[in-house]
């Protein structure tokens, strides 16, 4: 699903990231974690292609990134409220994400109906902009939006972040049940070890900007991670 090859990058003469070799299969839940200026964001930005490599290269389903943006259609991300468009209401932002991925109204409007358990009543048909909603509603409707079309890969950076407990445990069982459902590969961030080894089956430790540990999610890896960044 996605190869990267030789990918460094450097800010004023400074390395923050440098990775020889990386694959994320197809279907897999991939956890990123690590201290602030680990190299995950950047990591995140250039799979998605929105700053450049200092060198290699990363290609999704065999596509460069850099060279095509035939892995767009493919692809779909939710960084942060940015990625919303605040002057519009929920409806409107799908209806809007519907017809850049080929689905209709109507389409959407069925559809968005099975993920009112997650969205707890408070999204939809609120006739309100996504700019008035709170920092952690907001979130519930990028992250959602996301899911529009069934992409092939979906990128979430800090998905946990300023939502409550039960909305936490939805969004984790909502990850697991369309990987398993669609084939969907899941990229996912986060400062919160538990919910990250909860969701995901494969966790890669970044620290100033390297691969620390690349491991396989078990029962002990929560553990392991713990005693990493306790020392």
């Amino acid at each position: 699903m996605i190869k990267v090859k030789n990918i460094s990058k450097t800010y004023s003469g400074q390395v923050v990231l440098q990775l020889p070799d990386l694959e994320i299969p197809k279907a897999q839940r991939f956890g990123l974690v690590g201290n602030n200026g680990a190299g995950k964001t950047t990591l995140f930005s250039l799979i998605l292609d929105l700053i450049e490599a200092s060198s290699g290269e990363i290609a999704i389903n065999e596509i460069d990134v850099k060279k095509s943006e035939d892995w767009k259609p493919l692809t779909a991300a939710f960084i942060d409220e940015s990625y919303l468009i605040g002057y519009l209401t929920v409806e409107e932002y799908y209806y809007f994400l519907g017809n850049l991925r080929g689905v209709s109204k109507s389409e959407i409007d069925q559809w968005v109906q099975i993920f009112e358990p997650f969205f707890n009543g408070e999204i939809l048909g609120q006739k309100k902009y996504l700019r008035d909603f709170s920092k952690g509603n907001q979130k519930k409707a990028g992250i959602v939006g996301t899911l529009i079309g069934k992409p092939e890969l979906v990128v979430l950076d800090e998905p946990f972040a300023n939502l409550d407990p039960t909305t936490q445990i939805r969004l984790k069982n909502l990850i697991r049940e369309e990987a398993e459902k669609y084939g969907t590969t899941f990229l996912v961030s986060s400062h919160d070890l538990t919910h990250v080894t909860e969701v995901c089956n494969r966790i890669v430790l970044l620290e100033k900007g390297v691969i620390i540990k690349d491991i396989e999610t078990t029962s002990e890896t929560l553990k392991e991670l713990e005693s990493y960044f306790s020392n």
